[in-house]
């Protein structure tokens, strides 16, 4: 491949400002939002302290949980206020409320990725850090009547609702149900597996995959009256067949049909993060080099590669080796396999693919052209 070399002024730049960052930020997937505090105390100002110390600690717990699997959720290390403090880089505070003893806020922590990797290390605990695209839900449930999804009553949707999607590394992400969505895909196309109808409502909300969740309750076979939750999810994706997956809870004494319904949420979602997890897990500190070569046809294609690449987590350093008109070469320093790096650069909308003797990386979706 001909190079021809090029030093303008504006490329220059670009890869000082890259050499400035070093090590590429892991972004929203050591942020954890919209934690919900309600605390009342003696004082407004107790109550306050009160609630940014349970914040900050629901926050880090959750963090742990993202990034790591729900067999390993009993092992976390527990730490104390001051120990947490240490691993937060900052947080904010909105839709803050007080009285006179009370004290409500949504509060949003940022934490240290350097010095969590370093703990989970520590800790002996294998971790991932990966986030999917977003996996849209559609959570269809079977009443006497049967089979409902946009339809209500729709307890098992309802209690899709409640969950906090953004906790995980698998995006969750639920349609809203309006006319458009009913017009773009019927209940008879979920049960048909129309998998082009259900793409387009996936492509609608930027969604990677499908997940049709049925839901039926029952009685526990076992004669004792209790109900018993029946789940059934079958994946839907580009890249594979459908995949099924099924689930029976029990209901637990004095457990409500809500609670019920909210629990097979939960267990649902683990059944679908934990093999993520487990494919991208992160089990040495110790990075990998490689080479890369990134076609371009301008400095705005670079701008939005750049911006993909920042989003790679397991990526820890760009460096830039040269600038051509026609492409840059850069090397890449990350953690993992090679096949992980490549899933994780899929998440981006970036390909990797070997060309002769080459690593070359190509955007999989439209670039956006930038003014400049």
């Amino acid at each position: 491949m001909a190079v021809r070399r090029i030093s303008c002024s504006i490329f220059s730049s670009v890869i000082l400002t890259l050499f400035v960052f070093g090590e590429v930020l892991a972004g929203g997937v050591f942020e954890v939002r919209d934690v919900k505090v309600d605390i009342t105390a003696e004082t407004a100002a107790k109550a306050r302290e009160t609630a940014l110390s349970d914040g900050e600690f629901r926050a880090f717990r959750l963090l742990l949980k993202r990034l790591t699997l729900s067999e390993d959720h009993q092992r976390l290390p527990q730490l104390d206020s001051g120990e947490i403090a240490t691993y937060v880089s900052d947080f904010s505070i909105s839709n803050e409320k007080t009285s006179a003893v009370r004290y409500l806020a949504q509060l949003h922590f940022r934490f240290k990725p350097l010095e969590v990797r370093r703990l989970l290390y520590d800790e002996g605990l294998s971790f991932a850090e990966t986030a999917s695209k977003p996996v849209l839900i559609l959570p269809v449930f079977q009443p006497a009547s049967g089979l409902v999804l946009w339809e209500k009553p729709n307890p098992w949707w309802e209690a899709w609702t409640k969950r906090a999607f953004d906790h995980g590394l698998i995006r969750i992400t639920l349609p809203r149900g309006d006319l458009s969505d009913i017009n773009t895909l019927s209940t008879k196309q979920v049960l048909g597996a129309e998998v082009k109808a259900l793409g387009k409502l996936a492509e609608r909300y930027n969604a990677g995959d499908t997940l049709v969740v049925y839901a039926r309750i029952g009685l526990n076979p076992d004669g004792s009256g209790a109900r018993r939750l029946d789940v059934s999810m079958i994946r839907y994706s580009v890249l594979s067949e459908p995949e099924t997956i099924k689930i029976a809870l029990d209901e637990s004494e004095g457990e409500s049909l809500n609670d019920l319904l909210l629990r097979g949420t939960e267990v649902a979602t683990s059944m679908i993060e934990d093999p993520w997890k487990r494919a991208n897990l992160i089990k040495s500190a110790d990075g990998k080099n490689i080479a890369i070569t990134i076609p371009i046809t301008s400095l705005s294609d670079w701008l939005e590669l750049q911006e993909r690449l920042e989003n790679v987590s397991v990526i820890r350093l760009i460096e830039i080796v040269l600038v051509s008109l026609g492409e840059i070469r850069v090397n890449l320093r990350f953690v993992g396999n090679y096949t992980q790096l490549q899933t994780a650069l899929g998440q981006s909308d970036l390909v990797l693919i070997k060309e002769d003797d080459e690593q070359v990386l190509y955007p999989s979706s439209p670039i956006k052209r930038r003014k400049l």
